[in-house]
């Protein structure tokens, strides 16, 4: 897969681990829904702050990525929603180990709730080469 990271000096510079923007060659896309911070093995809600929660839901994004022959160097876009943005920096933490190269882009969001009392959800978009 082609992939620039794209970058403007007449916009803002991140503030976190994500690009301005990715540019891509079309290929075949995943859309993974948002994931919350589910224990795949009893489907309960994991326990404690959000960089716990973080980790897990890092996780099962891995897993479905890796269900589509995919990895986090073929996302190209995530929603972050967090119950609380001082979080922020908690949740980048996390969520910055798991992309070793150019991080996609991004945005994150403050909601009133999330499901199942969640402090973050988080969805991405993945590129993948050809079919």
């Amino acid at each position: 897969m082609a992939r620039k990271t794209l970058h403007s000096d007449s916009a803002p510079q991140a503030i976190g681990p994500y690009s301005q923007a990715v540019q891509v060659d079309a290929g075949r896309m995943i859309f993974l829904s948002g994931q919350i911070p589910l224990d795949p093995k009893t489907m309960e809600l994991v326990q404690g702050d959000a960089t716990a929660q973080t980790e897990r839901v890092m996780q099962n994004l891995q897993a479905v990525l890796a269900a589509g022959g995919a990895d986090f160097s073929h996302v190209v876009r995530c929603t972050i929603f967090l119950t609380d943005l001082g979080d922020f920096s908690k949740v980048n933490e996390v969520y910055g180990r798991y992309f070793t190269g150019a991080p996609p882009a991004r945005v994150t969001v403050q909601v009133a709730a999330l499901p199942r009392g969640a402090k973050v959800e988080i969805d991405a978009v993945a590129v993948v080469g050809p079919a």
